[in-house]
């Protein structure tokens, strides 16, 4: 059986809000994700395994470094 934190990990990104900015218009423009703020202002970009890593990717080329 499948580990859910690994699950996580394919299917959604935490980050802080802050660190997001303004790139999450064109985010949620461009991807088939949601973006949700969860608590300490933290956001979580959810969506399927291929576009997580489209917008890891994206989030990569615009200087954000991934946990």
């Amino acid at each position: 059986m499948s580990d859910p934190s690994q699950l996580r990990d394919s299917t959604e990104i935490v980050l802080p809000c802050a660190t997001l900015g303004e790139l999450r218009d064109d985010i949620e423009s461009q991807f088939t994700v949601s973006v949700v703020a969860g608590t300490e202002a933290c956001c979580r970009i959810i969506g399927s395994p291929v576009e997580i890593k489209a917008v890891s990717d994206y989030l990569a080329r615009h200087g954000v470094s991934l946990p």
